[in-house]
């Protein structure tokens, strides 16, 4: 009896420390017991169901578990999880996840912590976003790092304004985007979404808090844009705003041929053309062997569309079909001279002829028009998972090489599930300062291609990852620079490859900001101190 009452109180005293847990958690085994003596601690979530939430990401390529996962309510709650870690003995890794939409693990955080950075939004999200429309001056938007770009959205749309630009998805946040670049239809016109930002807010690897801009700590500033989290965390940045239109006209324009349609994509994008051109440019490549396997209707093509289009690849013989997509912005009282400007657009470009789908719509949904897509693919079950990606900058003086040997070549006769993105960018309109990388050749113009793959099976993962060592092997082989965008190495001289001339600066930086090491180690930049030292670690 005594032994049965020893258990049922063991029991009892367990759950009371799982319920407790809540306020005061469990310590976890490859963490200081002092953090849990902090008084952050209630903040922290060590068990099982939430830790294993944190060990993937959007991409599912990656698996890896934090020992606890954080649950900010300010900043400061991070700069002193932070500083805790920098001032152990052994330091542990930090990451910052937003939404997680990373693809090979680099928002993880394995044995140490993931801070999630939405925690900050819950319950007070208004106060996270702020719009500043002063008289005689430029407006703007604050909006905390952990924020979606759809809620920035709707808070500046109250006031009759929208940021510049925009990544293809709006569930994103800001501080996510912030990190890598943020690039869209409408970075050909006014750069990606760092050179849109004004000032950050920003949680260094020592755990203090620093403002900066491009005059105020502004080696921290453009570090941390494009940086890929290696400096600090975002958690406030001032975003440029513009008068929103209320409608958009929203055009596909097919092709056959590869040559006109990276001649009319760079007519698109240039001087010429910006003043009475399109908003957005971007473009999409369409393998032959989708087309007979009979693609389904999406939320823009119709079955009647698509069939049109298999009969144009059969006709023509291509390995592909190219279509530009653009857009041009409005509002109600223009619409006559918006039909004036389309018309006379279309006009000067070369697409296959009668291959024009236009659609109609508001500026909400143009910008938000991916959910509808992504609400497609959760109800049949192929939005949750593998997604190895490949997402590359190609110089313009390469693009028609990378078409024969990828998309004419590799990749012909194949018909992998996703979708393929190729669309130019203007390079004076990224600023070499920050830490992103574009590709380096002495050219203007350079093509985003993203292959944005989606694996359905197991052979579908290793088909697609073989095709993407394929495609980066042949640009090896043939000299044909690319970078990465969002990217992934496996070791710290591919690092030294991307950055290059700028990896000294990287490295001096790194040392500076984060000494010990332990941010965004998912991305396998820097190895961690102890490691660095030859100290053997668990």
């Amino acid at each position: 009896m005594a032994r049965a009452r020893f258990v049922a109180l063991a029991l009892v005293t367990s759950f009371l420390s799982v319920a407790a847990g809540q306020l005061r958690p469990l310590p976890a085994a490859g963490l200081p017991g002092d953090l849990f003596n902090l008084g952050i601690a209630s903040r922290l979530r060590t068990d099982r169901n939430t830790t294993a939430k944190a060990s993937t990401d959007f991409g599912r390529m990656v698996r890896a578990a934090p020992e606890a996962v954080f649950h900010p309510r300010t900043p400061a709650d991070i700069a002193e999880l932070i500083r805790f870690s920098a001032s152990s003995p052994a330091p542990f890794p930090v990451a910052p996840r937003g939404q997680g939409h990373s693809w090979r693990g680099q928002s993880l955080a394995p044995g140490g912590v993931v801070v999630d950075m939405r925690s900050m939004g819950r319950g007070h999200r208004a106060a996270r976003i702020n719009v500043s429309t002063a008289a005689g001056a430029e407006p703007y938007v604050d909006a905390g790092g952990e924020q979606l770009w759809v809620d920035v959205l709707s808070a500046a749309l109250r006031h009759g304004l929208a940021p510049r630009v925009w990544t293809d998805y709006l569930r994103l946040t800001v501080g996510g985007t912030l990190s890598n670049a943020g690039i869209g239809g409408q970075a050909f016109r006014h750069g990606p979404q760092i050179a849109n930002a004004h000032e950050l807010d920003v949680i260094t690897g020592t755990g203090e808090m620093v403002t900066c801009s491009r005059d105020k700590n502004s080696d921290l500033f453009f570090a941390a844009l494009g940086g890929l989290g290696q400096f600090g965390v975002i958690t406030r940045a001032r975003i440029r705003l513009e008068p929103a239109p209320k409608r958009v006209r929203w055009v596909r324009l097919a092709y056959s041929d590869i040559a006109m349609f990276t001649k009319d994509q760079e007519f698109l994008i240039s001087n010429q053309a910006s003043e009475a051109g399109f908003n957005y440019v971007e473009g999409q490549v369409q393998l032959n062997r989708s087309f007979i396997e009979g693609p389904k209707p999406t939320p823009f093509f119709s079955t009647t569309d698509l069939s049109r289009l298999a009969g144009l690849a059969s006709r023509t013989d291509s390995a592909a079909i190219y279509y530009i997509e653009g857009a041009m912005y409005y509002n109600e009282d223009a619409t006559i001279s918006v039909d004036q400007k389309m018309e006379a657009l279309l006009d000067q470009l070369n697409f296959e002829p009668g291959f024009v789908f236009t659609k109609d719509v508001t500026y909400v949904q143009f910008l938000d028009r991916v959910r509808e897509e992504e609400s497609a693919l959760r109800s049949a079950g192929v939005w949750e998972v593998p997604h190895p990606w490949l997402n590359l900058f190609i110089p313009r003086s390469r693009i028609l090489d990378f078409d024969a040997g990828v998309f004419k070549g590799l990749l012909r006769g194949a018909n992998p599930a996703g979708i393929i993105l190729m669309y130019p960018m203007n390079k004076d309109r990224w600023d070499d300062r920050m830490t992103a990388m574009a590709p380096t050749a002495d050219e203007d113009v350079f093509y985003a291609v993203s292959l944005l793959w989606s694996a359905l099976s197991a052979d579908d993962v290793e088909q697609l990852e073989r095709a993407n060592k394929s495609v980066l092997d042949l640009c090896a082989k043939t000299g044909m620079e690319c970078k990465q965008y969002l990217p992934h190495h496996t070791s710290q001289e591919g690092w030294q490859q991307h950055f290059g001339a700028k990896w000294g600066k990287v490295a001096e930086l790194k040392a500076k900001y984060d000494p010990q090491t332990i941010l965004s180690r998912g991305h396998k930049i820097f190895p961690s101190r102890a490691a660095a030292d030859g100290v053997a670690t668990a």
